[in-house]
């Protein structure tokens, strides 16, 4: 009788996870230079890279997922985004949860393994079906055993692009919708030289991300994907046509006790400049730099733009930063 109720638990618990998992497509490892990519398909390495900040493409032409870490590509995947009318949104976003079992809110009893969500208002990286195009109501679906390798890596506050551009390693083909500069006018009156202003206490925690928009001439601190400070800004000297360019903080000093960053992420025609050389080129508020430094941590992001920052290139709780409609 013993073995028997044993046996009947094994096989409900068997029946309730394959169910859950019904029609998610499992995946296959591949070798990196497989030449045809098919639906489930995925390269995984992350030995090559083992530490340092992860940033995450994923371009919708291609139907694909990049995955770096420390500036080296350590994964790649297919995906399913979005169809017309629920299109998966471009731009820059932050992880703000992670769950390795998730059922969603909007559609009921759907699952959701390894769940990294993006915004709150229902777009995450999440295992699911993929049926070779895009077929989700607007999340990022992953092959099964990737989702779970690629959860292994991220953190609250890695960066996640999503990119209406072909990507290519290293550099994108071409400028593309994806910080485009069609964001519209400025949500609020642009701060006079020397002025700046300070809120921590509005978002007390969280991943932090800052923007140095030369076109609006004001820098931009995030934490928690909810503005805590804002800072007129003078750049001079800078190329023109700058693009847009996404850094992130290493744990590493130089010998003048300046934190280094590495280059994730360029889009536009230029290369991305050095960060030491953009400093003397910018002018900001000491006492706003000061503070904005001192919450610099290892993973903090930094995206240097000649972008106009709008209210319709962030929305709020969800971080979602120089998107296009």
């Amino acid at each position: 009788m013993k073995w028997q109720l044993a046996f009947l638990v094994v096989f409900f618990l068997a029946t309730s996870l394959t169910a859950s998992a019904a029609g998610h497509t499992k995946g296959r490892a591949v070798e990196p230079f497989t030449p045809e990519f098919k639906p489930g398909d995925y390269v995984w390495h992350p030995e090559i890279s083992p530490a340092g900040p992860v940033v995450v493409i994923v371009s919708l032409p291609e139907q694909r997922m990049y995955v770096y870490r420390n500036g080296v590509r350590i994964g790649r995947s297919t995906v399913s985004t979005g169809t017309k009318g629920h299109m998966t949104p471009t731009g820059m976003f932050t992880i703000l949860q992670k769950k390795i079992r998730h059922e969603s809110s909007i559609y009921k009893g759907a699952q959701l393994p390894h769940m990294q969500r993006l915004t709150w208002t229902g777009i995450a990286m999440h295992a699911g079906h993929l049926p070779g195009y895009p077929a989700s109501h607007g999340c990022v679906r992953l092959p099964v055993d990737f989702a779970e390798k690629l959860y292994s890596v991220t953190s609250h506050g890695t960066s996640v692009i999503i990119t209406d551009d072909k990507f290519a390693p290293g550099e994108t083909t071409e400028p593309g919708r994806l910080l485009s500069g069609k964001t519209g006018a400025p949500s609020t009156p642009a701060l006079a030289a020397g002025q700046f202003e300070w809120y921590p206490e509005k978002a007390p925690t969280g991943p932090l991300s800052i923007i140095l928009s030369t076109s609006d001439q004001q820098a931009y601190v995030y934490r928690n994907g909810i503005e805590i400070g804002r800072a007129a800004m003078s750049a001079t000297g800078l190329d023109q046509g700058l693009g847009s360019h996404v850094y992130s903080a290493l744990d590493k000093f130089d010998p003048t006790g300046r934190r280094e960053w590495i280059s994730t992420a360029s889009f536009g025609r230029t290369r991305a400049p050095d960060i030491q050389a953009v400093a003397k080129h910018v002018t900001i508020a000491p006492e706003f730099l000061e503070r904005a430094r001192a919450m610099i941590s290892p993973g903090t992001t930094l995206i240097i733009t000649d972008v106009r920052v709008s209210g319709q290139t962030r929305s709020g709780s969800g971080f979602n930063i120089l998107t296009t409609d």
